[in-house]
């Protein structure tokens, strides 16, 4: 009898999930019942999937409301039904139209208004599926209205929103945030009735007692409704079925393909590739994945003529079909990959594809599988109240003052000494968090399937402008919709644009290689003495300092051994204490003969008997604890972040102990093994992904060995990596580039190279306007450099306060006028304020002006490098207060060793982390006064003592210590160094000696 029930989707207005709802239609004996959340059909299909457990019959339908003013509710008739009223919605929400008061025709919908609209619309006709809602606070007035007489026409419409006051609370909350108001100044129009709340249905029939006409409406209107969707294990995938007309065509062009790619990706075809390409086309064909193959194709090949680079990973990865497709890079024979982490016969899903494409393409790409798959829409995801935003939030709501919510966010208060109205903020908070605030994207999901989304779900238009459901990943693996990962990236963008620049300033040596052909830069001993020194700042997921120190320890000098490396990193493995063994294994071959267990040793030989893969658990779990593949898959996905329930999970655990122990192992080693097993949730990689990583890791390692400049430009132009920009334009420096401030003449918004000379971007010029730069651009290139800050100023529109910036950061060097020169110029030809939009008929002639001799010391500039740019470029140590007591460097360590030392350092990157019983500790990159890195550690004792504050140099003595051949220093104390004050503000009486002492250190 409940045909208008709304869930928290009911966005910051209902205040309870579908199971919520479920659960409560139970409690009230309720055995069918319509949810109708509103403008929104998030919950739909998990409502449609889990109301079987409650014996409950679902509907499905629809609130359409213009904000919070009720139009009509939706139910549909059927699936058919359903994708009419999503269809509707979904146009409303794209246009950003209001929805009409009166609603369409819907040829499988019922159309249900409310009484209090019908009787403000004065709605009197009526089609053959359109209704009159009735709800418990309208049958007081029902007796004294005309459309009592309506007897066919009247339904239950009692409305569901709360359970309790305790709802009730909570929604008027959601309502003041949604409107950003004081709950005081929330109008009562914004809020729902306290009395939209399920009752058991028999009281439901007493109150309807005098209008039995109405009950019996409602129940045949609700059981000529049935919405189906397939949740069984056994369920067909609602992917697009055919890539071409029909299954046959698809088998034969995807064979065609592979026979096409043999030649171009082996150049001795043997039965070993022949047998394993067999294999794989049988089972594809069998799961019925062909499409899902061609469709990941031809996104490919559109990049590909497009010249976009792109990375295939994930388990797919592990195929040799998308190998000889070039869906991936990635070799599975050289690799041994493991097929049955691709694909077995028990996985319904079809294996994953996550292409990375550059940042710059992405969208692009986007474009054309919308534009080529007829019903493509984005994976939608929801942002939920975390504590923090829903504290902040309802702090507000209460009116609170900044500091206090501050304080509660933050968690920096005193129980006991909270009010009243704190207390309701922490309560409600707890109440709110992880109810969904908005609909988001997914960071990569497309969808492509057989059936309109609409069918599914409504769809919404985020500012990209790409319909996005509003159902996410999981959900959509639960009825058979499987994504398609589209992800952006940099790391392809600093590739593709080093191309970009050797093509432009030396196009003879891009003819010299293929930054395609792997193998080569595989077997280059140049680039493999790189990974082994881990001289790999700027390439992808090499350069950070975790793997900076584990490239060292391992001593990795091979793709083989990068591969490994990737994944070894990933916190499973480290967590599992594994990261440990395998090194330890790694660097004496025989301690795993020692260690590892007999059957994991055979197992996984590559690896030492440690687990390091994805599939390396699969293995585990089907040779060591005879689990069958269907089984190894469970604990596969149940270790992925993404398995929804942990019951099977579970069981699978209780069958692996049970096994282990028929075979005779011990407990202790049982236990062991499954622990680290456990540890791998969520983090672990498949071998094929980081086969990928490995691959691309490799093109930007050639480039930063043969071409490291133009690879540093581009770099820095695609937002750096893990570290600040001004550590890659000292990487520059060291690689022999000349670095230059920005100049109007020489500058682009981006980083330029001239041989050696490298020219910072205006970007970096945090103040300066974009259409400022713009302007520049065009002017120069029209008519040529500027002569001087006269000509610039005749031909470019600027304000005194932009021209200001350019002159203050040394723009204008090429006059060689003092900058304080040019400011007093710039002010005279500039009224403040005033500027000519156009541009001038005749040359302007211009008084001459008599300005005082003047002159800019390179401690000035360095200040104002710092203050315009963020970063000095000099050298940081002559900026000290004192002076330097030692010279020790990175090049010093290895001579202390087992020693201490006392050395001065660069902040480069400080990784903040725990240990195991919760105590912080440090780990620090730093730059000596030589310009070399070297890493510190800071134990809970030490730093629980000492903290870093921000950039700047630190004084560090401590211990030199050794781990695998990685040097590093475990630090007992440390003290930051303060800078000499700032001489364009500072006092030139009393500051004079130490400037010059300073200028005199600079080598002014």
């Amino acid at each position: 009898m409940y045909l208008n029930c709304h869930t928290y989707y009911s966005l910051r207005f209902g205040t309870f999930s579908e199971l919520e709802l479920l659960q409560l239609a139970q409690a009230n004996h309720v055995t069918q019942l319509a949810l109708t959340d509103i403008n929104n059909t998030s919950a739909g299909l998990n409502f449609v999937r889990k109301a079987k457990e409650f014996n409950i019959r679902p509907i499905l339908g629809i609130d359409f409301r213009n904000g919070v003013d009720p139009c009509f509710v939706g139910i549909a008739k059927n699936n058919e039904g359903y994708q009419e009223l999503n269809a509707f919605l979904s146009w409303h929400l794209h246009k950003g139209e209001e929805l009409p008061a009166i609603a369409p025709h819907f040829d499988n919908a019922y159309v249900i208004y409310p009484f209090e609209k019908v009787l403000l619309n004065d709605q009197i006709t009526f089609s053959d599926d359109e209704f009159i809602g009735v709800s418990i606070a309208d049958l007081r007035r029902l007796p004294f209205s005309k459309l009592v007489e309506l007897r066919a026409k009247l339904v239950v419409l009692q409305p569901v929103t709360f359970r309790n006051k305790r709802d009730f609370n909570a929604h008027r909350l959601l309502r003041a945030i949604d409107n950003n108001v004081l709950l005081s100044k929330l109008p009562k129009s914004e809020e729902a009735s306290e009395g939209e709340k399920m009752y058991p249905v028999q009281n439901l029939a007493t109150a309807f007692s005098e209008y039995l006409f109405i009950l019996g409406n409602t129940e045949k209107l609700m059981n000529s409704c049935s919405i189906h969707f397939d949740f069984s294990e056994g369920r067909e995938p609602q992917n697009q079925k055919t890539y071409l007309q029909s299954k046959e065509e698809d088998e034969k062009l995807l064979e065609e393909l592979c026979q096409k790619g043999l030649s171009y990706r082996y150049p001795e075809v043997n039965k070993t590739i022949l047998d394993r390409l067999q294999k794989e086309l049988g089972l594809i064909k069998k799961m019925g994945f062909v499409s899902y193959f061609l469709i990941n194709w031809d996104i490919v090949s559109h990049a590909q003529k497009k010249g976009f680079f792109y990375v295939g990973r994930g388990s797919g990865a592990n195929s040799i079909v998308a190998y000889l497709l070039r869906i991936t890079d990635v070799d599975p024979i050289e690799l041994d990959l493991y097929f049955e982490r691709f694909i077995n016969l028990y996985r319904v899903n079809p294996p994953d594809f996550d292409i990375d494409f550059s940042w710059r393409d992405r969208e692009e790409m986007t474009q054309y599988i919308f534009d080529t798959f007829k019903n493509a829409v984005l994976l939608g995801t929801y942002v939920t109240f975390k504590h923090r935003g829903a504290v902040r939030e309802l702090g507000k709501v209460f009116g609170l003052p900044k500091n206090e919510i501050d304080l509660l966010a933050d968690g920096r208060y005193q129980s006991s000494r909270l009010d009243e109205v704190s207390n309701l903020v922490l309560k409600y908070g707890e109440l709110i968090k992880g109810m969904p605030n908005y609909l988001s994207i997914h960071a990569s999901g497309i969808l492509i399937s057989e059936k309109p989304a609409h069918y599914f779900s409504a769809t919404h238009l985020p500012p990209k402008g790409f319909a996005t459901v509003m159902f996410d990943m999981v959900i959509a693996e639960d009825v058979g919709l499987y994504k398609y990962d589209i992800l952006g990236q940099r790391g392809l963008a600093k590739i593709k644009e080093t191309m970009e620049i050797l093509e432009a300033s030396r196009p003879e040596e891009t003819a010299k290689f293929d930054i395609h052909d792997i193998k080569a830069f595989k077997n280059d001993p140049n680039i493999n003495d790189m990974i082994k020194s881990a001289q790999c700042m700027g390439c992808f997921y090499v350069e950070s300092p975790a793997m900076r120190m584990l490239l060292k320890k391992l001593q990795v000098d091979s793709y083989l051994g990068l591969v490994a490396a990737s994944s070894i990193i990933r916190p499973g493995v480290a967590k599992s204490g594994m990261m440990r063994e395998y090194i330890l294994r790694h660097r004496n071959p025989g301690r795993a003969k020692e260690r590892a267990h007999p059957v994991m040793l055979d197992i996984m030989p590559e690896t030492y008997g440690v687990m390091v893969y994805q599939e390396d658990v699969i293995k585990v779990a089907n040779c060591f604890a005879g689990l069958d593949l269907g089984e190894a898959d469970v604990l596969r996905r149940g270790m992925s972040g993404k398995f929804r329930s942990r019951e099977e999970f579970q069981k699978v655990k209780d069958r692996f102990v049970g096994n282990c122990r028929e075979k005779g192992y011990d407990d202790k080693l049982i236990f062991e093994i499954w622990e680290q097993i456990a540890s791998f949730a969520g983090y672990a990689f498949a071998k094929g992904h980081s086969a990928s990583y490995a691959v691309e890791s490799y093109q930007s390692l050639f480039l930063r060995t043969y071409y490291p400049l133009e690879y540093m430009v581009a770099v820095l132009n695609n937002g750096g990596g893990f570290y600040r920009a001004e550590s890659y334009i000292h990487e520059a420096r060291m690689l022999g580039a000349t670095i230059h401030a920005p100049c109007v003449n020489k500058s682009q918004p981006a980083n330029c190279l001239y041989g050696t000379q490298l020219y910072l971007g205006l970007m970096y010029l945090k103040e300066l306007e974009s259409r400022v730069m713009d302007r520049i651009l065009k002017e120069r290139t029209a008519n040529g450099p500027f002569t001087s800050l006269a000509d610039f100023l005749d031909r470019v529109v600027i304000s005194i306060e932009q021209v200001s910036i350019l002159i203050r950061i040394d723009a204008f060097r090429f006059t060689q006028v003092n900058q304080h020169e040019l400011l007093w110029q710039a002010h005279l030809f500039l009224s403040k304020g005033m500027l000519v939009e156009h541009p001038k008929l005749f040359p302007p002639r211009h008084e001459k002006f008599s300005i005082p001799k003047m002159h800019t010391t390179d401690l000035e500039m360095a200040f104002t490098q710092l203050e315009l740019l963020g970063f000095c470029l000099c050298s940081p140590f002559g900026l000290l207060k004192e002076p330097l007591r030692n010279d020790h460097g990175s090049r010093d360590l290895e001579r202390y060793l087992g020693n201490h030392i006392d050395i001065y350092g660069y902040l480069v990157t400080v990784k903040n982390t725990s240990t195991h019983n919760g105590k912080r500790m440090h780990f620090a990159t730093l730059l000596d006064q030589h310009g070399e890195v070297f890493d510190t550690v800071l134990f809970p004792p030490v730093a629980a003592k000492y903290h870093f504050r921000g950039k700047g140099v630190y004084r560090f003595y401590g211990k030199v210590v050794s781990e695998f051949g990685f040097l590093s220093i475990e630090v007992i104390k440390m003290l930051k160094q303060d800078y000499v004050q700032d001489p364009r503000y500072a006092d030139m009486k009393t500051a004079n000696k130490v400037f010059k002492e300073k200028e005199k250190r600079m080598g002014n």
